[in-house]
Order: structure tokens, then C-alpha cells, then sequence
């Protein structure tokens, strides 16, 4: 969900807005490019987030602040958390929310730690998340936030120039190892940006029925080796008591037309909410 693509304007989609963009090349962005720049500039006057930008050179994903507005969510959990990209973009939101976050990569995990470095209400912890727990190869792109459990095929290489780089063993975990999960302030935000491993994240949750809103980045074609397609995963949660509420940020490609998309889920009987002065604080396993 972190790519430097270029707004090719929106469509309607049964009913849904999309965000529909045409992906030329997935550069970084950097502070003078394009996207650099509309992202500092839409951070001005927060010192926090010009700091990320300027001496950690992550810039948070604006281009998810919508779906973020739609939730207000008290708790998010950043599963795929890279270096921060999409927690510092919530937090702009819900200065007050607890975030929890995922990141197996060292190096990725390393950054995200400086940049939410004197945040208390920010918890990191380096696993990946799966349906069991245990360890599990890696596979590094070399488009780091590309990476994936699982291991990346040839479309990735044909629709992004991705390939595989390295491949390093993590730790996994099932979320419902790492926290109480009903414990939490709600509304519970869960974003999820795995790289096919998107059902595995949630087979390990048993208490999937408590979160209101998952926010997932989903495929239309496959990229990785056996990874859940759209339509799989769209089932998935939709059996569990979930419909689309939106869609952001479709990205085209030239070798497979629509290619990926965000997806908001809503929770159909989302309940109460808690204050933010009930969240149940525990102690997070490091990574």
C-alpha cells in the first residue's frame, strides 16, 4: 500500500468510490518527488511528522487518510506495519488512539521504532502474523515492503519489476498470542498489508468478531505463489459478518489492467464503543 503511483482521477464501482491509479513505476518516494512532496506538505505545522519525513525519510500514507477518517477508531492494529508509513497516518488522525503494530523485517522494524520513538500509546512487536505460530522463511524483496511469508511469483516481477532479494527465517505468531484482542478500546481498527498472507492473519484471531473495521490491500491477480485472491478473501470476511464499506487507491498495470485495490470492511453489528480511558494495557512479547 506504500507506492509511489500516479492519480489517473476516480470511478464509480457498484456504487463504491474508487481511487483508481495507473502504476508507470514503483519508485520510492523521496523529499523531492512528487509524492514527497504533496505528503510534506499535507503534514506542515506537526513537528512529529516532518521529523519522520526529514531524519527517517518515511513519509506517513496519506493517500489512506479517507478510510481512516471514515472509523474513527480507538485502537488500531498495523499488521505489515513497514517502517510506519500507515501508523503515522493514523496517528495524525487519532492523536489519542493506541496503535499496535507487526513487523517482522529487522531493518523495517528498526525504523519504525525511532520513528514512534516517546510514543506511549505505540507498541511495536517483530513477528510476523499467521495462523500458527512458530518460525518461517521470509522472502525478501527488493522492494522491502514487497516481502512476503509467501513466495513471490511472476506476476509480481511482471506487473511491478519486484523480485526476490534474500530470504531471512522470522518469528511467527498468531495475533491472539500477542494480544487480548477483547481487551481493547473500540472501535478496533485492523489494517493488514501482508502480501498474501491476509487469511492467515485472520485464522489467527479468534476474536475476529470484536474488530469493526478491516482495512486490507487485495489482489486481483496473483502475485505471490498461492496467495487469496480477491474474491476468496472478500468471502472470507464476508461470512464472518463484514461488508464493503469503500474502496481506495486501485492500482492498474499495464501487463494485468486492475491489479490491486485497499478494501474498508465494516463489522455489520458493530457495538459500543469504549473510551479511550478503558483500554487494557498488557505487556507485548518482543520481537
Amino acid at each position: 500500500m506504500n507506492r509511489d503511483l500516479r492519480d489517473k482521477g476516480a470511478h464509480r464501482n457498484d456504487g463504491l468510490a474508487v481511487a483508481s491509479k495507473r502504476h508507470d513505476s514503483i519508485r520510492r518516494p523521496t523529499l523531492l518527488s512528487p509524492s514527497g512532496i504533496r505528503k510534506g506538505l499535507s503534514f506542515i505545522g506537526r513537528p512529529h511528522f516532518l521529523r519522520a519525513l526529514i531524519q527517517h525519510r518515511v513519509a506517513a500514507a496519506s493517500e489512506h487518510l479517507d478510510a481512516i477518517r471514515f472509523c474513527s477508531a480507538n485502537t488500531l492494529i498495523d499488521a505489515g506495519a513497514n517502517k510506519g508509513q500507515f501508523s503515522l497516518a493514523f496517528r495524525k488522525v487519532r492523536p489519542r488512539a493506541r496503535i499496535i503494530a507487526f513487523e517482522p523485517l529487522p531493518d523495517a522494524a528498526d525504523t519504525y521504532e525511532r520513528v514512534f520513538a516517546g510514543d506511549r500509546l505505540t507498541n511495536l512487536v517483530r513477528v510476523a502474523l499467521g495462523s500458527a505460530g512458530g518460525t518461517a522463511h521470509f522472502h525478501v524483496a527488493d522492494r522491502e515492503d514487497s516481502s512476503s511469508l509467501l513466495q513471490p511469483g511472476r506476476g509480481q516481477e511482471r506487473a511491478f519489476g519486484v523480485r526476490p532479494a534474500s530470504r531471512i527465517n522470522v518469528s511467527v505468531k498468531r495475533l491472539d498470542e500477542c494480544v487480548d484482542v477483547e481487551s481493547l478500546a473500540r472501535p478496533i481498527f485492523l489494517k493488514v498489508d501482508v502480501q498474501g498472507g491476509e487469511i492467515g492473519v485472520f485464522d489467527g484471531c479468534t476474536s475476529l468478531s470484536q474488530v469493526d473495521f478491516i482495512y486490507v490491500e487485495l489482489s486481483f491477480v496473483e502475485l505471490y505463489d498461492n496467495q487469496p485472491l480477491f474474491q476468496e478473501v472478500y468471502d472470507y470476511l464476508v461470512n464472518r459478518g463484514f461488508t464493503v464499506a469503500g474502496m481506495y487507491n486501485q492500482v492498474t498495470t499495464a501487463q494485468f489492467g486492475p491489479t490491486q485495490v485497499d478494501v474498508l470492511f465494516k463489522r455489520t453489528n458493530t457495538e459500543g464503543t469504549k473510551s479511550d480511558q478503558d483500554i487494557a494495557h498488557k505487556n507485548f512479547p518482543a520481537g
